[in-house]
């Protein structure tokens, strides 16, 4: 299967690479591109991204990019309720590949709070939350079950998490498959990102994608609340 072959609706655009290291150095000029007009149009620039390890390359290239790193706040979509120190922890991934070097400056905003039950915490990353700037530019990943940040079909807070309409940023989730709870945030707060980036590789992911445009139930493929007009997909086989 190609990416050209998708049926995208009206206004979603998708971008094909032949490896992963020219899908993440292309990946990050887009954001940081967008970012820096950011910057410039309004002082400051947020940036919210994704974990796991598909997106290492990525924030190693965007670490390099020229930018006002001071005047950038840089977020999680989801978090892995483990201590920043594990290996599984997408805040520490962050801290050692892209908050590096002149990056470092950027204020990071962080999902975990080690002192707090994961109820709490999302109670207290929700209020957190609540003084985020607008997102300026959001990564999003997506998993073989369609699902992105940790809104995974079948978790307990699902519903709540989806609504259009929610006012609640923040949601404990319960990821069915890998044993770590997480902290996501809701659809709402992403959907309000000015710009979408959708960044997957290899044709597994490829026929997810297919499968998600192909219906409309968001609770089974939660990929679905962001296949929008606007959204840009990057995908490498």
């Amino acid at each position: 299967m190609a990416i050209s072959k998708l049926k995208l609706p009206q206004g979603v655009s998708a971008h094909a690479f032949k490896s992963p290291v020219l899908l993440a150095e292309s990946l990050a000029l887009a954001v940081a591109r967008q970012l820096g007009e950011a910057i410039e149009a309004q002082g400051t620039a947020t940036l919210v991204v994704s974990g796991g390890r598909s997106p290492v390359a990525f924030f190693q290239h965007l670490a390099k990019q020229k930018l006002d790193w001071a005047n950038v706040v840089v977020s999680l979509a989801d978090e892995r309720w483990v201590p920043v120190e594990h290996a599984d922890s997408n805040a520490g991934l962050l801290k050692r590949y892209l908050l590096q070097g002149p990056a470092a400056k950027a204020q990071f905003l962080s999902l975990y709070n080690a002192s707090a039950s994961l109820a709490q915490a999302a109670e207290q990353a929700d209020r957190l939350l609540a003084e985020l700037p607008k997102i300026d530019v959001l990564v999003l990943g997506m998993g073989d079950d369609g699902h992105t940040a940790s809104l995974f079909p079948g978790s307990p807070n699902l519903a709540e998490a989806l609504q259009v309409d929610g006012t609640r940023r923040c949601w404990p989730m319960l990821a069915p498959t890998v044993p770590h709870q997480r902290l996501t945030m809701s659809r709402a707060l992403l959907a309000s990102a000015q710009v979408t980036l959708l960044s997957i590789s290899g044709q597994s992911k490829l026929a997810t994608l297919s499968d998600a445009l192909a219906g409309d139930d968001v609770a089974a493929m939660p990929i679905r609340a962001f296949l929008q007009p606007t959204l840009e997909i990057y995908w490498c086989p």
